[in-house]
């Protein structure tokens, strides 16, 4: 072993060493033992799929439900947040952007908790925006319907999430080289033709990443659906605290957690396979 070069790195490991003991304790070992306990079988001591198959035929609806939710989730939030970025990075119009730029990030300091809490009330049947809605003459009170369901919490999360994604949209943008965006505009080209074909494959890493940030998140919230879904389906991470807090079925629970955690790697791998795809590109 080189002596030298490992007394060298020394004050390197120092430094590194209580953060990764902290990952190590706070979250490798409670991940592990959790993904472990999935597959085991409290009554028979053993170990197989049961937790699953219970957790299937418990859930099966809300695992679905999940998954669509998220998903639709995670495009609104991308569409909307290219959409915001590229206005704040090709927008003609001084105090225009001003005013996006300074309203657009209010929900990014906004608790989900706190967020669900105003979409119960800017959602309900007699809420906010059913009666704005009817004060306007654009809907009748009898026509009056409630979006405290999947649809609310599908606003709730793009509401919260857009600041986040557009915030690491807009900074790829605005350190990007202007004169080529320039130089299409000074050959006739249009904003939307600009953002689509110049900006946004330069900035499609940034996107990517937002989109998996956003989608992990947004699959881990737990608030959100508990208090805006009031009936079935719901979300896995209200069954998770359901199977806990009222059975103790923690078996269950961590087979629901492992189906979460299947998920969020399965985005990450795709990130990482288009990472390795666009660095395999020759330039």
């Amino acid at each position: 072993m080189d002596t030298p070069r490992l007394r060298k790195n020394l004050p390197l490991v120092a430094l590194l060493l209580p953060a990764l003991l902290m990952v190590g304790l706070l979250f490798v070992y409670p991940l592990l033992f959790s993904l472990a306990y999935a597959f085991r079988n409290e009554g028979t001591g053993g170990w197989d799929l049961s937790n699953f198959t219970k957790a299937f035929a418990l859930y099966g609806a809300d695992v679905s439900l999940t998954i669509g939710v998220t998903l639709l989730s995670t495009a609104l939030v991308g569409v909307l947040a290219v959409a915001v970025a590229g206005y704040l990075t090709l927008g003609e119009n001084p105090r225009a952007v001003a005013v996006l730029r300074w309203i657009y990030r209010w929900p990014m300091f906004i608790p989900f908790v706190v967020a669900a809490q105003l979409m119960r009330t800017f959602l309900a049947k007699s809420g906010m925006l059913n009666n704005t809605l009817m004060s306007l003459g654009l809907i009748e009170p009898l026509n009056a319907m409630s979006l405290l369901d999947w649809r609310g919490v599908v606003v709730t999360f793009v509401w919260k999430q857009l600041p986040f994604a557009a915030l690491l949209i807009a900074g790829a943008m605005a350190s990007m080289d202007r004169s080529l965006m320039e130089s299409a505009r000074g050959l006739g080209a249009g904003r939307l033709r600009i953002l689509i074909e110049i900006v946004l494959p330069q900035v499609s890493a940034t996107v990517w990443v937002s989109l998996i940030l956003s989608f992990v998140t947004m699959l881990s919230a737990l608030s959100v659906p508990m208090m805006i879904i009031a009936g079935t389906p719901t979300m896995i991470t209200v069954d998770m605290a359901w199977r806990v807090n009222s059975y103790g079925d923690y078996g269950v629970a961590n087979a629901l957690g492992f189906i979460s955690f299947a998920l969020s790697g399965a985005a990450a791998w795709f990130y990482l396979r288009q990472g390795v795809r666009e660095g395999g590109k020759p330039a």
